[in-house]
């Protein structure tokens, strides 16, 4: 078993890429997240998908707290990871099973501080639309990884600069759809 880094995955750390409150108490994502592979296995992007689900599209983990999170758990032996393509297939072990049934009441109380917090970030929603937008976004930018050539990087960073003006500009100065 390999060692894990001494900083809990779950805290959110000030910092780059910090948004809005706190959502999970410590072991909260963890507790989540072997609840839902108990569910259905399933890639690091589902369990993503799920959780932005459960918070109505008002919170989105990001990979760099989910990744850590998988590993966490497979070195703990309570989730195995099994190559599928390019990516892993996530499946709750045995171990798994017998680790949720015995924090079922903890279970109970991340799911009701879900439940706060989505109340919480209310303030903070975007459209249904919007969200599956960014949600589309997020998964292009997913797939595109790895195929980064200096020219893709411009037009694609272009693309988003583009976007981000318009978008804060409002709907006065419209930018086009042929704009690159």
């Amino acid at each position: 078993m390999r060692e894990h880094s001494p900083h809990d995955p779950f805290e959110r750390r000030p910092g780059r890429g910090e948004r809005g409150p706190r959502v999970f108490a410590p072991g909260d994502l963890k507790l989540l997240m072997l609840a839902l592979l108990a569910e259905q296995p399933g890639h690091g992007y589902d369990l993503i998908r799920q959780i932005e689900n459960q918070f109505d599209g008002s919170y989105s983990p990001s990979p760099g707290v989910i990744y850590p999170t998988l590993n966490f758990l497979e070195e703990a032996e309570l989730i195995s990871g099994q190559p599928q393509g390019s990516k892993r297939l996530y499946v709750i072990t045995d171990a798994g099973r017998n680790a949720l049934a015995e924090q079922a009441v903890a279970l109970d109380g991340v799911r009701m501080r879900i439940e706060v917090s989505k109340r919480a970030l209310r303030g903070h929603d975007r459209p249904p639309e919007i969200h599956e937008a960014v949600g589309n976004l997020r998964h292009a930018l997913h797939m595109h990884s790895g195929r980064w050539t200096p020219e893709e990087i411009e037009r694609v960073r272009d693309l988003l600069n583009t976007t981000a003006k318009a978008i804060a500009s409002g709907p006065a100065n419209p930018v086009s759809e042929n704009t690159p």
